[in-house]
């Protein structure tokens, strides 16, 4: 992705996030990125596609680095210890990611979501797969519920993070290990 494909989804992210993917239009948005609305179209063949991008690129991101951090783990506690400092690192470099996800779903189009939908799920099993070793008493079912339950946690940093990024960064972690490590 070139910088300045870059630049111009950092920025819709930050503007879809404060005001909604409906809120933000692309003379709002080529304003913010210094050119003409239409000279966005250049990069993209529309918002829909840079909405369906930052998502489908963010939820690639996700999988590839949990995956990555997963088999350079030598025992099941140092992988979910990864995972969960990959999701709190993730969770708090791109919270406008995630208010968009959370809030602008419905106005990605029906393919994109398709596929993020997808990516997630295979990230989401990446933490199954792991904390069925961790914790063998709970079973993949169990294990897909707790990984859903921290990822609302650990996703809250657009609301939580109240305090300094090393303190929240720690604050997370052990919640993290605490809700999913066995006492």
């Amino acid at each position: 992705m070139s910088s300045r494909r870059d630049q111009i989804l950092t920025t819709a992210a930050a503007m879809f996030a404060e005001r909604g993917f409906h809120g933000v239009s692309v003379a709002d948005l080529g304003a913010a990125c210094g050119v003409s609305g239409p000279a966005l179209y250049r990069h993209f063949a529309s918002k829909d596609a840079m909405l369906a991008e930052m998502l489908v690129d963010i939820s690639e991101r996700l999988l590839a680095e949990g995956r990555r951090r997963r088999a350079e783990s030598e025992q099941p506690d140092a992988a979910l210890q990864a995972l969960i400092g990959w999701h709190i690192e993730f969770a708090l470099e791109h919270r406008d990611l995630i208010v968009v996800q959370d809030r602008d779903w419905a106005a990605l189009p029906a393919e994109a979501r398709e596929q993020v939908r997808s990516l997630q799920r295979r990230y989401v099993e990446v933490w199954v797969d792991v904390l069925a070793e961790v914790r063998p008493d709970w079973g993949r079912r169990t294990a897909r519920a707790a990984a859903h339950a921290t990822f609302g946690l650990l996703n809250s940093t657009p609301h939580s993070a109240l305090v300094g990024r090393s303190a929240m960064t720690d604050l997370l972690a052990e919640m993290a290990h605490q809700a999913l490590t066995p006492r």
